[in-house]
């Protein structure tokens, strides 16, 4: 095995000099909060494409994506790659819009705030928040458990380092400093990814091989009319695209961009580029089941499905080509719980107006650094006990999936009011809970409620379709019914108000 002492320096080399290029880079650069929130109008198309790669681009897709295709086989492959794809295809249109109507703006927070009221934004506030923290935690979980696989490191000394180097730059150089980052992991890690899988493939004796001995092993790996493999896909597909409709991480950017153009012409990219990259990703865990000693059950103890990618390229290549991945993945986890930091950094400064009197940048800025630093601990300690990437994932993606389209819809009807959302986003998460199986042990201890409750969806298609179609059906319904009118001039000073007299008045 690969030494402790090795695996920690190379990280400790890999995190440093990443937080080296985020301080140098925008050290003497503009320190107001606007830019540290939004880096305004300041990127390029080549830029944008590279963040936007980047940040999707976590730890997960070595991890939940390999443990879903090894599960579930290629149809689930394809409903991941689709999934990821399609929010950016959404983004495309939604990013020029938002721009538009909000000029002015920092946050979807601040949208929710201005265009429904206090509380659909208390709502939205709350699952934004607990998404972006269940994706930090997750991202975490994942690097931690790979280097305790590679190299016996302690899993809470991956997970501080981590989180500490990620602290620094960021706190430092906010949105600009992520950015930056994230070019550079983006023109290192798509070739890397590649090179990797272009080498199992070669190593385990071409394509005709490797088709072979998943079909050996398990033919409905390899079959895309696989019902189970359909459903979980399909499931995959609503869940990913409602969580990132709720990913402050992408609202940023929608700012960053130099003008609206360059936007939708980075999202299109990015939804080529974003979807192939799963589906290689989620394709070898496919592979890892056929090939590798992978255990898919998750109730078994010797469950190792979430680390299918590494399973495999070391039973082909061997251990030190193993760390060499492992530092890949080391770069996956850093480019996007860098942009979820800054994420979580921009929803409590544009909020924070609202809270305190007249606060100057400097207390805005106090506020963003503190709050990211209670999430990285809270996110620390959750990552140690967790044992599925993929799960975590799950969880906030449901939250996702029932409060993308109330949240979204508002910026096309003037008909939905902030009740109207508000009712809707809680109707589809009532319904995708009753079908969760992952929380079945609490949805059943609610009183009266409990005994209701219909079977489970292990596959997650029920949960995660039910909560975006339940909600998005309300949502058209109580647009339809309502006589309101809502004037979307009324948003253009948002993002102004909200960082100068403590917010702009709400919609009821």
């Amino acid at each position: 095995m690969v030494t402790t002492a090795v695996a920690l320096g190379l990280t400790v080399v890999t995190l440093a000099a990443f937080a080296a290029l985020g301080v140098w880079y925008t050290r003497g650069q503009d320190r107001s909060a606007d830019d540290f929130l939004t880096a305004r109008d300041s990127v390029g198309e080549g830029r944008m494409t590279a963040t936007l790669v980047a940040s999707v681009m976590g730890v997960w897709i070595l991890l939940a994506a390999p443990e879903a295709g090894a599960g579930f086989g290629v149809a689930a492959v394809v409903g991941y790659a689709i999934g990821e794809a399609l929010p950016m295809l959404a983004y495309s249109k939604l990013g020029p819009r938002i721009r538009e109507l909000l000029p002015e703006g920092h946050s979807l927070t601040e949208y929710a705030h201005a265009r429904y009221g206090s509380a659909m934004y208390g709502f939205v506030v709350l699952i934004s928040a607990l998404y972006m923290f269940v994706f930090v935690a997750a991202e975490l979980t994942g690097i931690a458990g790979a280097l305790s696989l590679v190299a016996g490191v302690p899993q809470w000394q991956t997970a501080v380092l981590v989180g500490g180097f990620v602290l620094l730059y960021t706190g430092y150089g906010g949105l600009r400093a992520t950015i930056v980052t994230d070019t550079v992991q983006a023109v290192l890690v798509l070739p890397l990814l590649a090179l990797v899988a272009g080498g199992v493939v070669v190593a385990l004796g071409g394509p005709s091989a490797v088709y072979s001995g998943v079909a050996a092993t398990n033919p409905t790996l390899v079959d895309v009319g696989f019902l189970p493999g359909l459903q979980f896909g399909l499931g995959l597909a609503f869940a990913i695209l409602g969580a990132e409709l709720i990913n402050q991480t992408w609202w940023q950017r929608i700012y960053a961009g130099r003008d609206s153009e360059t936007v939708a012409r980075g999202f299109r990219n990015a939804t080529v580029l974003n979807g192939a990259t799963v589906f290689v990703a989620a394709l070898l865990g496919v592979v890892a089941a056929g090939h590798s000693d992978v255990v898919t059950d998750i109730s078994s103890s010797a469950y190792n499905a979430d680390v299918a990618f590494f399973v495999l390229v070391e039973s082909a290549f061997g251990e030190w080509l193993l760390l060499a991945v492992v530092l890949l993945a080391l770069l996956l986890v850093v480019s996007s719980v860098d942009s979820l930091f800054s994420a979580l950094a921009s929803l409590v400064t544009a909020d924070l107006p609202r809270l305190l009197a007249d606060p100057d940048d400097r207390t805005l800025r106090l506020g963003a650094r503190a709050l990211t630093v209670v999430v990285a601990v809270a996110a620390i300690y959750v990552s140690l006990r967790a044992r599925s990437v993929l799960r975590l994932f799950f969880f906030a993606d449901l939250l996702g999936a029932a409060v993308a389209f109330p949240l979204v819809y508002g910026l096309y009807s003037r008909g939905l009011t902030g009740p109207g959302a508000l009712v809707s986003s809680l109707a589809g998460l009532a319904v995708g809970l009753a079908y969760f199986p992952d929380l079945r042990g609490v949805t059943t201890a609610i009183p009266v409620v409990g005994d209701l409750l219909p079977a489970a969806d292990p596959l997650y298609l029920t949960s995660f379709a039910g909560a975006f179609l339940v909600s998005t059906a309300a949502a058209l319904v109580a647009a339809r019914v309502s006589d309101a009118s809502f004037d979307f001039d009324r948003l253009a000073d948002t993002g102004r108000a909200s960082m100068t007299d403590g917010g702009s008045e709400s919609a009821d």
